[in-house]
């Protein structure tokens, strides 16, 4: 059962959230948007998230074949240079070290990714892990099927 529901505690704040979750999806490629989103909540634990977004990217014509692969991404052929950077990025920033991206992470993205790509990506990384966490504090679950 949920702890609280921060809409209604915290308007403000999930307002806020709302606002970086429409800054991702209005600037970040749709496919590779919901790509990161299901890799970070795969890595935090976040059941609901992972629902929501599988969901998600299914609704919007993804394949269950590479959703499904995005648990092991760097052994699966489905995915394209571009993709496989934004994961890479993904892995960095989700299970951020003592130090932080490494450099090799950071330049492979650079090379397939322009700078302000790159920027809009990184928000969309860190505003998914957020989620993650804001879901796992509150302990939201998945919604049942209707």
């Amino acid at each position: 059962m949920s702890r609280i529901d921060l809409t209604t505690v915290a308007p403000e704040a999930y307002r806020a959230m709302a606002e970086l979750e429409r800054y991702g999806r209005d600037n970040v490629d749709h496919t590779v948007l919901e790509l990161v989103k299901l890799r970070a909540s795969i890595l935090n634990g976040c059941a609901f998230c992972v629902d929501m977004h599988s969901r998600d990217a299914l609704a919007a014509g993804e394949s269950t074949r590479r959703l499904f692969a995005v648990a092991a991404w760097r052994e699966a052929p489905f995915f394209d240079e571009r993709e496989r950077a934004a994961l890479a990025l993904t892995d960095a920033l989700t299970r951020l070290g003592d130090h932080g991206v490494p450099d090799d992470v950071w330049v492979d993205a650079a090379r397939v990714w322009s700078e302000r790509e790159l920027a809009d990506l990184t928000v969309a990384i860190a505003t998914i892990n957020v989620w993650n966490r804001i879901v796992a504090a509150t302990r939201q679950q998945p919604v049942a099927d209707e």
